[in-house]
């Protein structure tokens, strides 16, 4: 289905953004695909130090990636802020505007992963505060994260790569971006790590060697683009009114992902309340929910590309039918996710663990689990659209409320009924997210369009 609307100041006459089952699934499924490549990166890590037999090492290993995680977790903001940006400036047709939000987002980017190099020994301890390691896992996990850090620069870098790619709705080469990364990441920390036997140092080696080999494949994928539109000159990069916007959807993006983060850092200590086989019960289900995540990633990223486009083409029709075809993707892909984890979640669980009395515990609270992704389905596409059409604000506030329910809920029901109140507190902090966002979405959106209107 093509949407046709009057036109609009930026599109040109006879242009229109099509909307349409195909043109959705066109964006999920290359990017599922990209996402699901992150997850085989970790279990080639582990592989290559579990061969080298000495479980210090391999825990250093754990302990440094977790760091690494919640760094560039907060920093996705680059990634998210630098999609929806460039996508309402390709839709309004502001080629140059695009190269702009790329500028700024690579100068935030390199400026944020060099002040990353000189805090690691700040960021070092404190991740070793957190988790309080022994001597020997501290001293790998310390050699990891101090010859990773300088990847730091090229990640980030790589993150406002792929938002201007994503941004220009280029979804084929940003699957092929993503398998550069973790390919070449993936080939060289078994060649380094295992074959030169350079062991944890090796694998540091080939992360900063993937992301540096992906930063430059992503500047050779937008050098076309960039030097068609002409480089934007220093003060239009720098220009106050677009460096404000990108810094303030930037913060709010942030502040998300610290509460979505806190979130699960939560939903762990409750579990530890209740003994380490619960812990590790609910440990090993979480994983196999967020393993299942990156396919509601994927359609996420679908509404992130059409709600940025059909917003700065100012085609209202086209943007509700972004909404309606986005959730109801969603919502499908989480009822089959939903399904695959209660039919096929015991085959997993004992897949993942031998331990007799982790499964018993898993096997309990497997029905929990299943329900998450159906429950989050909505939220995972509320952010896509929210960050599309910049609407960070409303998002960055929905996330704090949620936060606030969910301690409220797991601190009051985990103590009246145990792991199951955990659970449902868990439940309702995914699925008030969503149903916060859908609720505003009306005004939110009449509100954009009033304004591009006027």
């Amino acid at each position: 289905m093509t949407l046709h609307q009057p036109e609009p100041a930026g599109v040109k006459a006879g242009e229109t953004i099509e909307v349409s089952h195909r043109r959705v699934l066109e964006i999920t499924l290359p990017m599922t695909l990209a996402f699901m490549t992150t997850p085989l990166l970790g279990m080639t890590d582990i592989a290559v130090i579990g061969r080298i037999g000495d479980a210090e090492t391999l825990g250093g290993l754990v302990v440094g990636t977790l760091i690494f995680d919640f760094v560039f977790a907060v920093c996705n903001f680059l990634r998210a802020g630098t999609t929806g940006l460039t996508a309402q400036a390709v839709g309004a047709g502001r080629r140059r505007d695009a190269e702009a939000v790329f500028l700024r987002a690579l100068v935030l980017a390199l400026g944020i992963g060099l002040l990353l190099i000189v805090a690691e020994p700040l960021i070092m301890s404190l991740g070793l505060l957190a988790v309080a390691p022994g001597p020997r896992v501290a001293e790998a996990a310390g050699t990891y994260v101090f010859v990773r850090m300088f990847s730091a620069p090229f990640a980030l870098a790589n993150y406002a790569i792929l938002g201007s790619v994503l941004g220009r709705g280029w979804s084929g080469r940003a699957l092929l971006l993503q398998i550069i990364v973790n390919g070449t990441n993936i080939a060289l920390s078994i060649l380094f790590g295992l074959v030169f036997g350079w062991g944890i140092e090796g694998v540091a080696l080939g992360t900063i060697c993937g992301e540096a080999v992906g930063c430059l494949a992503g500047v050779a994928v937008l050098a076309p683009s960039l030097a068609a539109g002409r480089l934007p000159g220093r003060a239009e990069v720098f220009d106050r009114r677009g460096f404000g916007l990108m810094l303030g959807v930037n913060r709010d993006i942030m502040i998300r992902s610290f509460c979505l983060l806190a979130g699960f850092a939560l939903f762990t200590r409750l579990s530890a309340s209740f003994g380490p086989v619960t812990l590790a019960a609910n440990g090993l289900l979480m994983n196999i929910f967020m393993t299942g995540s990156y396919f509601l990633d994927g359609v996420a990223t679908a509404s992130e590309q059409l709600a940025g486009l059909t917003i700065g083409a100012r085609l209202r029709q086209a943007f509700d039918r972004t909404v309606s075809l986005t959730v109801l993707w969603g919502m499908a892909i989480g009822f089959v996710l939903s399904a695959v984890i209660l039919f096929g979640g015991e085959a997993l669980i004992h897949f993942l663990t031998t331990d007799p009395e982790v499964r018993a515990t898993a096997r309990i609270y497997l029905p929990f689990a299943a329900a998450t992704p159906l429950v989050g389905a909505l939220a995972f596409v509320m952010d896509g659209l929210y960050i599309g059409a910049t609407w960070s604000a409303a998002m960055r506030d929905m996330m704090i409320l949620s936060l606030a329910a969910f301690a409220l809920f797991g601190y009051g029901l985990a103590p009246l009924f145990g792991n199951d109140g955990l659970w449902i507190g868990f439940e309702l902090f995914l699925g008030l997210r969503g149903a916060s966002l859908y609720a505003m979405l009306p005004r939110q959106r009449d509100r954009s369009f009033a304004a591009t209107s006027g």
